[in-house]
Order: structure tokens, then C-alpha cells, then sequence
């Protein structure tokens, strides 16, 4: 029977291994490539009407208005999108996208690691470019994500990646840009499975638990003073928040808890410091600008977390914010957050029926997470000197009904827009036809 079982686990595994979709990436850019008539949203709050882009071994050298120069084409790949819209590649923070290909797969889910304590563990080594929910991503714009690792307190570090690539090596746009912490609950609501009262409680643990932080923290820190005869990973992973090439990631809701937070980084001068979640961040928006904190801003398409709050609170949380001066992008993280991932730009498009620019809107999924991530330079939107990583749509890329992508470029190479879902369309459109 044990071997019968054994035999049958191989199969399962070779069965999932063949089902995987094997991606071929595009080739490296080998022609100019001119894209010219389309209206071009920058990413930066500009819209040119009748744009020329022209790019080359994957870098953007011309973005401007077709009206006001003249330029010589001959040689060039043209691209008329006349009528149609060209935007920078979607990015999406907080992701824990190609570390979980099916949850209820033990041996697809690499999410997390055992312990609390784990600043040194590295999400990027695990990314798997070859994930089917990576590359249904592409359709809608999405081309660019942070990889993030979950559980713990201290999670581990994310990487920023392209969602075009042979392994994680090829794929990395920026390594271990940053270490993500889980912040206590100031409020806890009991367990009723374990016959606990489900209603809000308070947290008697929290002070004890910010305490733990704390010491942590000042551990890392005599750590980093010491003789470092005996190497510790994980002190040396945190070395990154306090010389400034790492960012300090909080996932944290509650006022209380972004408040102390902040209070945290400021007294263990921390460089860098982004809240993650802040469904009541608008609470203390002023001090976040002041200390010049930007938040990555829970899912859109969710209820509100209290019962007094206002029914359309999640919708309108990135206009309250953007409002108040603070910098915001949109995570997509919660239930079945890998597969909600694809709805980036149109949890951007709700936040324009509650108050943004379509402009406003379309930043908090381009250029303001690119500045988070600390990418801007190379990413996050049309301008000369970065990466050529775009796309054209034949309608409003925030509205799901006219986001209809007709060409895709990462690094000037022009993608595949092709995914399993795309596959069992067109074999199934043509079961009617083949029974007729």
C-alpha cells in the first residue's frame, strides 16, 4: 500500500509539473521601435493627445507631442495607435505572486517560513517565473510586482521584479529592496471556534509585543556595534534600515498602531518607512506627511473594518490620503490576493468614482508606487531615459470593459499576451463548432 501511495504522489507531481505553462520570454529589442498617434498618460499627471514614443534597446529616447516635431521613420518598427492609449506597466506592491501557485498544494506554497523572527530570508530566491497567476497579469498591464514574503513579525525581505522572465535572476528589476514587519493589533476579535466571544477586544498583549519589537531592534543595533566574531543573519539583514539602502515595510491598520509605529522608526532613526494596509491611516495623515511617510493602501474592493465606518470607506481611503499630502499606491493583498492581483487598474478606476483624477488614479499604480519601492528612476512612468516598459490599449486601461491590450513591452521587448485563460478560450469557443 506504501508503495502503491508513493506511486501515486509521483504521478500527481509529475501531472502538476507538466500542467505548468511554459513561458518563453521575448527577445531582447533588436529594432527601434516607433509608437505614434496614441494618447499617452505619462504617470505623472500628463497627457499628451497625439504622442510619438520612440525606444530603443529597451529605453524610452523620445515621448513627446507628434504635432510639434518631425522625425525621420525610415528604419523604425511603427506601431499607429492612433485612437487607442499607451500607459507605463502597471506595478503591484505586496505581492506574494509565483511563491503560491495553489494554496491547498503544500509543495506550491512558499510564501512564509517558520519563526518570528526572519529578516534574512529572502522572498526573491523563491519566485517562480514560470507561475500560470504570474503571467494572467499581463492582459491587463500588470507587468511589474513586489514580491512579498507573509507570517512572523518580521516577514522577511521583498525583491521588485518584471513579470517576463527565464528565472528570478533574469527577472529582478531591484534585490531585497526592503524588510516587511507584521505590527500587533491594538484590537483583536476572540476565536468563537475556541468558544471565545468574536466581539472586539483589547489586545493585553500589545505593550508586551511592541516591547519585543523594540528590543529587537536594539539587539540588531549592538549587534552592529560589536566585533561581529560570530556572524548572526538575521542582525545583518536589518543593517540595510539603518544605512539607507533598505526600506522598513509596516503592515499596520490600526491609528494607534500606525502612530507607534512611526514613533518606532523615529526613535531607532530608521531611514525609510512605508505603511502597508493603513485602512486608518487618513486618522493621522498629517503626521505621516510630516515624517514624510507613504502608505501602500489595502485592497479597494473590500468592506469596511467597523461597523460605524462609512459603507464606501475602502473606496474613498486613496482620495482622503492623496488629499492630505501623503503619498499612496495600491496593494492588492487579502483574500485570494494572487488572483485579485490582474484587478490592479480597476481598483484604481473605483478610486476616480470616489473623488481622484483619472491622472490622480492611474499614479497610485505607476509612478507613486515606483517612488515607494525606490524604482522611480528607472520605472513608473513615459519618460525619456527609463524603461520601456509600457503597453497600448484600445480603451481606458482603468475601466474593465474597454482595457483591452493589443501590444505589451517590458525592457522594449515585446511580450506574449497569451495565458492559460486565453488557451481555454479559444478551445472552447470552438466546441459549438465542432459539434455543429
Amino acid at each position: 500500500m506504501k508503495t502503491l501511495n508513493i506511486k501515486l504522489l509521483l504521478i500527481a507531481i509529475l501531472s502538476f509539473s507538466l500542467s505548468i505553462a511554459q513561458q518563453t520570454p521575448a527577445h531582447k529589442q533588436s529594432k527601434i521601435i516607433a509608437i505614434i498617434g496614441a494618447t499617452a498618460h505619462i504617470g505623472n499627471g500628463t497627457v499628451i493627445e497625439n504622442s510619438i514614443i520612440i525606444f530603443e534597446e529597451g529605453i524610452l529616447k523620445t515621448v513627446t507631442d507628434m504635432t510639434l516635431v518631425k522625425m525621420d521613420l525610415s528604419g523604425m518598427e511603427v506601431i499607429d495607435a492612433n485612437g487607442k492609449h499607451v500607459y507605463p506597466g502597471f506595478i503591484v506592491p505586496n505581492s506574494t505572486l509565483g511563491l503560491v501557485e495553489i494554496s491547498a498544494v503544500r509543495a506550491t506554497d512558499d510564501d512564509s517560513e517558520m519563526g518570528s523572527w526572519n529578516p534574512h530570508i529572502r522572498s526573491l530566491i523563491a519566485y517562480n517565473t514560470e507561475s500560470k497567476i504570474v503571467e494572467s497579469m499581463r492582459p491587463n498591464g500588470v507587468l511589474l510586482g513586489q514580491i512579498t514574503p507573509r507570517g512572523g513579525r518580521i516577514s522577511g525581505t521583498s525583491s521588485i521584479v518584471q513579470f517576463d522572465a527565464w528565472n528570478w535572476e533574469d527577472a529582478v528589476v531591484k534585490e531585497d529592496d526592503g524588510i516587511h514587519m507584521n505590527w500587533p493589533n491594538s484590537f483583536s476579535r476572540g476565536r468563537p471556534w475556541l468558544g471565545e466571544d468574536p466581539a472586539m477586544k483589547v489586545n493585553d498583549k500589545y505593550d508586551e509585543q511592541v516591547t519585543e519589537i523594540k528590543d529587537y531592534f536594539n539587539a540588531t543595533k549592538t549587534y552592529m556595534a560589536g566585533d561581529k566574531s560570530t556572524i548572526h543573519l538575521p542582525y545583518e539583514a536589518t543593517n540595510g534600515l539603518f544605512n539607507g539602502s533598505k526600506t522598513l515595510y509596516i503592515h499596520v491598520d490600526d491609528e494607534k498602531g500606525i502612530t507607534d509605529a512611526i514613533n518606532l522608526n523615529n526613535a531607532h532613526k530608521i531611514s525609510k518607512l512605508v505603511i502597508v494596509g493603513g485602512y486608518e491611516a487618513h486618522k493621522v495623515g498629517g503626521m505621516l506627511k510630516k515624517n514624510n511617510v507613504a502608505v501602500l493602501l489595502q485592497r479597494v474592493h473590500t468592506r469596511p473594518s467597523q461597523t460605524d465606518d462609512d459603507y464606501d470607506m475602502p473606496f474613498k481611503l486613496a482620495k482622503l490620503l492623496t488629499d492630505q499630502g501623503v503619498i499612496v499606491a495600491l496593494e492588492t493583498s487579502g483574500q485570494m490576493e494572487r488572483m485579485n492581483s490582474r484587478n490592479l487598474p480597476f481598483y484604481a478606476g473605483t478610486t476616480v468614482a470616489y473623488g481622484l483624477t483619472k491622472e490622480q488614479a492611474l499614479q497610485l499604480i505607476t509612478l507613486n508606487p515606483a517612488k515607494i519601492l525606490g524604482i522611480q528612476k528607472t520605472h513608473g512612468s513615459l519618460e525619456v531615459g527609463k524603461s520601456a516598459t509600457l503597453f497600448i490599449s484600445e480603451g481606458d486601461a482603468l475601466d474593465m470593459r474597454t482595457n483591452s491590450l493589443t501590444h505589451a513591452f517590458i525592457d522594449g521587448r515585446l511580450i506574449s499576451l497569451d495565458t492559460h485563460q486565453t488557451e481555454l478560450w479559444e478551445r472552447y469557443s470552438k466546441k459549438l463548432e465542432a459539434q455543429n
